[in-house]
């Protein structure tokens, strides 16, 4: 097989100028070259990298006219990359994040290289001080973040993908907008026979967040895991899924307004459609449950 043709896709709302010239220049100092290059304006003009940063590769820019969130300006990445036809692997990163080590793209090409069956390579996320934020670890419970290996989702701020996975599981779930879309497309994933390797030696530099931090953020997290569990779950599971998610919620909400958003958005799930049904299969169930993470918690 010839040698595998990396793509870097960034998708920005253009209020992190600053945090996107970085990341660009993390790019350009990689010890292997992206082939391609693409950055889009979700809903926002952008400026010409191209003329202001020594970028390596075919470098596209993409102006969105409206903000399709996260799962959508991901899915304009990937089909203005698919046009070219000559991408295997698409490296995806947030507009706030810094690759500090070179060698990051020559790492996700050696292990795609190695494994024909490999789907979805998830780096470690840590901030400047080195912390990684427990949820950032894709396992249950305090799981050391520097213990790799294969596991059931994976981190959307910093991620390879491989494009022949994903002309057989389909694009991200556009109309989540954000919110629970890495796990939607990994339960396609491992559903269609592609493994999921958590790399931590791939980092990526990110600043300390909280996902509540978005002021929809309860709502629209209520709502996807509701559309999540129609979408990609047998029938027995999903009130088992949505049973202890409720309980989990009452337990771990300090705030009243968020609850009553959160249970708007529950509903909101229930009353609207989810769109495709395309259930895992028992096999997939047992498969996540070996690899630590039933597809109920």
């Amino acid at each position: 097989m010839s040698e595998l043709r990396i793509a870097v896709a960034v998708v920005t709302m253009g209020n992190r100028p600053a945090e996107v010239d970085a990341l660009l220049e993390s790019v350009a100092k990689q010890d292997l070259a992206p082939d391609r290059i693409v950055v889009v304006g979700n809903g926002c003009p952008l400026p010409e990298f191209a003329e202001r940063l020594s970028l390596p590769g075919e470098f596209t820019s993409l102006e969105l006219d409206d903000n399709l969130g996260c799962p959508g300006g991901r899915n304009a990445a990937l089909e203005r990359l698919r046009a070219f036809g000559d991408v295997d692997v698409v490296v995806e990163l947030d507009d706030d994040g810094l690759l500090v080590d070179a060698d990051v793209l020559r790492r996700v090409r050696d292990l795609f290289a190695a494994d024909d069956r490999l789907g979805i390579v998830g780096f470690r996320i840590a901030d400047e001080h080195g912390e990684t934020q427990q949820r950032h670890v894709p396992r249950i419970g305090k799981s050391d973040p520097l213990r790799g290996g294969y596991v059931t989702g994976f981190l959307g701020g910093g991620h390879a993908l491989r494009t022949a996975m994903l002309d057989r599981t389909g694009n991200w779930p556009a109309e989540f907008f954000f919110a629970h879309e890495e796990t939607d497309l990994a339960w396609r994933a491992v559903d269609a026979g592609w493994r999921i390797l958590y790399a931590p030696e791939l980092l990526l530099q990110h600043p300390k967040t909280s996902p509540a931090r978005h002021a929809i953020y309860y709502r629209v997290n209520a709502r996807n895991r509701v559309w999540l569990t129609r979408r990609r779950l047998p029938l027995p599971l999903i009130p088992v899924h949505l049973g202890i998610w409720v309980l989990l919620t009452l337990a771990r909400t300090r705030s009243l307004g968020g609850l009553r958003a959160w249970f708007g958005g529950f509903l909101e799930g229930l009353r609207e459609s989810a769109g495709e049904r395309r259930p895992m299969r028992w096999r997939t169930v047992w498969q996540l449950s070996r690899l630590g993470r039933p597809p109920v918690i």
